[in-house]
């Protein structure tokens, strides 16, 4: 397969303008915009770098505007949206938009004039550093294209206005580049609130004219509209660069946008590094080097030749695995564009991001990674965005942490891979297994009956866990099903491990094996208690949550985890019974819902104001990630019949469309409950990703 998405039907501005695209970089850095080339969110631009691995995130360099000449005819081929005196103004460049191609790099091709542009983007792997590669190739007389860079600096969650612009960027931080030696133009500049980042932009195969008119203002952010937010942005232009070609000629040039951090050094910071030379094949050869990477990871990624879907999901696999500075290990990014790495996200997208991608080694890093983090038996809940200390306010984080442990040792199954676990991971198992048993951070510790409570007062410590102001949206103190389903897992992994370690280890093996013990005995009495509490008979399913005087039977898929996880409780007709319910009531093709529609609290569109999307986000949004565990439960149950596979099977069509919309090649946070179930949410999730590409591996062998 040739990893490749093409869209030629591309001049209604509407049509197209939500179907977005991502670049990453193994940083936490990213690039995206819509396939036509207009923003229409915040979080957006063709640099977006990451000042501390994979956090501190800020938009430098938004995008290239461009305009073909030719004589006294313009051809201006950039598309977006600005707010005008009485309504929204467009520039429709996209009329001209003949081609949008992603395969690991971007692709717009333009024609108009006698002219055809080509303009391909990348991000370099390991650094801040966007490439643009330019074609202009001419079958008629001398002509030429004039590109605008629209340069910024601010975080990328934040808007600007041209009076923060002034601030920020005043003209006089611009310093140029006139290199004739090598042929390079451009600029660099560093903010005035941040003397320690230099952001630099240097071309080759281009002059560069200063500009009078330096401020793009007003942008119009559509996405932001349609939720009744702030919508409007501020970008500067302080420069054109122009190519010229001659008379049926080609001509080339390339972009390199650079940010570089001073990285402290003692007491003193590191000093800039040189500034780039760039040549007009510069940019042409990173772009051959990123799709190269592709190959590489579909290599290793061992998915068969016609599994295109498979393939397709490797690569969205490979955006979330970045460096984390604070550990020098791999994290894996919760999602695209404005969270960090989180705990529990990391835990359940584990598997299939890096086991069934063969990426073992970043799987290795990850657990090494977190392991440093654990504090009171807790692993992260979420890594800031401004580089601070990690929150650790969840129950399930570190349960998750013995699934991942179990699949790693599952897929790896090698002496090395015990004994990496037995030295740097058994320890971390142990110091969770204590504090949860005794009682840590939050209200969660075990009770009298063997069952795990979390959470109380203020503390939500689920992953349902949004309150606004001091009203709780989605109250679950007391035991949540999933967390003793977690709990049992972990317990029985636990006993799994230690008797593993006993029979590979010289070291004192006797010690492991009375470990196993305690865990067994231990899951023994949780077993009998969860069938005790937990089961719903009148509804066939599973309480949501527990509590001394109530049992909350609210219909919703945190259940699912009782039955798709290694170890479970159930019996099979209760398990069969919790699937058809789940599939009957909360199913919708892209994930399951958070709410039966016959609640009254049911919100089936997420959209709206903040308030309004809170609402709704718990209360009936369907989460594609739910979806790994309710199709390996259905398979499951279905006993690995040829009519449960084959059924398992079709509950991939939609989600092979949703491939082609939205952001494209990846999948969605959430959806919508109501039909048609739109995307919401973070448009690039790593457990959406993760959990889909691993019950495909699952379903397909």
């Amino acid at each position: 397969m040739k990893f490749e998405f093409v869209f030629d039907k591309l001049t209604n501005y509407k049509n197209n303008l939500y179907k977005e695209w991502l670049l990453t970089n193994g940083i936490g850095g990213y690039a995206g915009s819509s396939i036509i080339g207009a923003h229409m969110r915040t979080h957006q631009g063709y640099m977006i770098a990451s000042l501390r691995a994979p956090a501190q995130r800020y938009l430098v360099f938004s995008k290239t505007n461009e305009r073909l000449v030719c004589g006294s005819r313009i051809y201006d081929l950039t598309t977006s949206q600005h707010r005008g005196p009485y309504a929204s103004e467009f520039n429709q460049g996209n009329m001209h938009l003949k081609c949008f191609k992603y395969d690991g790099t971007i692709t717009y091709i333009y024609e108009a004039g006698g002219m055809r542009l080509t303009k391909t983007i990348s991000l370099v792997q390991g650094k801040n550093q966007c490439v643009i590669a330019y074609t202009l190739e001419n079958n008629g007389p001398a002509a030429g294209v004039v590109i605008t860079p629209l340069m910024n600096y601010r975080e990328h969650g934040q808007h600007m206005t041209v009076d923060s612009l002034r601030y920020e960027l005043p003209e006089e931080v611009f310093k140029e580049i006139r290199d004739e030696e090598n042929g390079n133009n451009g600029f660099y500049y560093s903010p005035v609130s941040n003397q320690n980042v230099r952001i630099s932009l240097i071309s080759a195969g281009c002059e560069m004219v200063k500009r009078n008119n330096i401020y793009d203002e007003n942008m119009e952010l559509q996405l932001e509209l349609d939720d009744n937010e702030d919508a409007l942005d501020c970008h500067l232009k302080p420069y054109d660069f122009v190519m010229e070609v001659e008379a049926g000629g080609v001509s080339r040039a390339s972009f390199i946008c650079t940010v570089d951090v001073k990285e402290p050094n003692g007491r003193k910071k590191t000093e800039f590094k040189q500034l780039p030379t760039v040549e007009i094949d510069t940019a042409f050869i990173q772009i051959e080097k990123a799709k190269n990477r592709i190959d590489d990871i579909l290599q290793k990624a061992d998915f068969e030749e016609e599994d295109e879907f498979g393939q397709i999901l490797a690569v969205a696999a490979d955006q979330f695995i970045v460096d984390r500075a604070s550990t020098g290990k791999k994290t894996i990014i919760a999602g695209y564009p404005w969270l960090t790495d989180a705990g529990r996200d990391s835990m359940i997208a584990f598997t299939g991001l890096c086991l069934e991608t063969g990426r073992f080694d970043d799987a290795k890093s990850i657990l090494l990674s977190y392991s440093k983090c654990i504090k009171n038996g807790l692993i992260p809940n979420m890594f800031p965005e401004n580089g601070k200390d990690p929150s650790y306010n969840t129950a399930d984080a570190s349960l998750w942490y013995f699934y991942a442990v179990y699949n790693y040792l599952k897929y790896v199954d090698t002496d090395d891979a015990w004994k990496f676990v037995e030295d740097y991971i058994y320890p971390s198992l142990q110091e969770i297994m204590g504090a949860y048993r005794k009682g840590t951070k939050y209200s969660i510790g075990m009770d009298d009956d063997a069952l795990m409570k979390a959470g109380a007062g203020r503390d939500h410590v689920t992953w349902m866990n949004v309150r606004i102001g001091e009203t709780t949206v989605t109250p679950r103190h007391g035991k949540p099903v999933e967390i003793n389903a977690l709990w049992y897992n972990a317990l029985m992994t636990m006993e799994e491990i230690s008797r593993g370690i006993a029979r590979r280890t010289h070291n004192k093996p006797e010690n492991y094996l009375a470990y196993a013990g305690g865990c067994s005995q231990l899951a023994m009495w949780v077993k009998e208690a969860f069938n005790e509490e937990f089961w719903f008979e009148e509804g066939g399913y599973l309480y949501d949550v527990v509590g001394d005087d109530f049992k909350d039977e609210t219909l919703r898929p945190n259940q699912i985890f009782a039955v798709s996880l290694p170890f479970t409780m159930l019996d099979p007709e209760k398990e069969k019974s919790i699937v058809r319910v789940l599939k009957d009531q909360l199913y919708v093709g892209v994930g399951l819902r958070t709410l039966d529609t016959a609640n009254e609290a049911y919100k089936g569109i997420f959209q709206g104001d903040q308030e309004q999307r809170s609402l709704a986000y718990h209360q009936g949004t369907a989460w594609g990630y739910l979806l790994g565990a309710f199709i390996e439960s259905y398979l499951k149950t279905g006993g690995g019949s040829a009519q449960s596979i084959e059924e398992a099977k079709a509950m991939f069509e939609p989600l092979e469309k949703q491939l082609f919309s939205n952001c494209i090649g990846t999948f969605s946070q959430i959806f919508d409950g109501d039909e048609p179930h739109t995307a919401r949410g973070c448009y690039a999730q790593a457990w959406s990703v993760g959990e889909i590409l691993r019950a495909h591996r699952l379903v397909n062998n």
